[in-house]
């Protein structure tokens, strides 16, 4: 039943597997390429900003990787709550959200590996050449990487809201 999809009281499908969603994830991120990543504050006030994250799609369950700075107030954040939420949407009403769990990446092999999915795109048409932003490459000190790892994905194509069709939510293994 990895495909199977069961819907609930509000017509929302839930695909068993996340397999049904991935290429229609690829395709929208591809064309909106930036995220709005929101973080909590200790007294739970939300915190948005725009940046690129890069997707793995490929596997049974989605990962997700930002090359970031390290902020003190997105430092602070996740230390409180390391929750996030990455929303896209499109003019044509394409929207893909990923709640995430993030946590920050340390490894200096993980962090080389990052890199290279900014540079040659993860999936195909997202990420961006980092050397501008960090000259001294992935070793250097300033290059800071968050693991995203969704546990709920939601999927909705302008085409499908216009026509009535619920949203497609993939919940993985819960971690909020």
């Amino acid at each position: 039943m990895s495909g199977a999809s069961a819907e609930g009281a509000t017509g929302v499908r839930r695909p068993a597997s996340f397999a049904p969603l991935r290429d229609d994830v690829a395709d929208v991120l591809a064309r909106i390429n930036y995220a709005t990543m929101t973080t909590v504050d200790r007294k739970g006030r939300p915190r948005s900003r725009l940046l690129i994250a890069v997707w793995e799609l490929d596997g049974d369950r989605p990962v997700g990787w930002l090359a970031t700075f390290r902020t003190p107030v997105k430092v602070a954040h996740l230390a409180h709550n390391p929750h996030a939420t990455f929303s896209y949407w499109s003019p044509r009403q394409d929207v893909v959200s990923f709640d995430t769990v993030a946590e920050w990446v340390e490894d200096p092999e993980v962090k080389r590996r990052v890199w290279e999915l900014y540079r040659t795109g993860s999936p195909a048409g997202v990420g961006y050449d980092p050397q501008p932003f960090w000259p001294a490459g992935p070793d250097g000190p300033g290059f800071h990487v968050l693991r995203l790892d969704p546990y709920r994905v939601q999927v909705l194509r302008g085409r499908e809201l216009a026509a009535g069709v619920a949203p497609r939510i993939w919940r993985g293994e819960d971690r909020a």
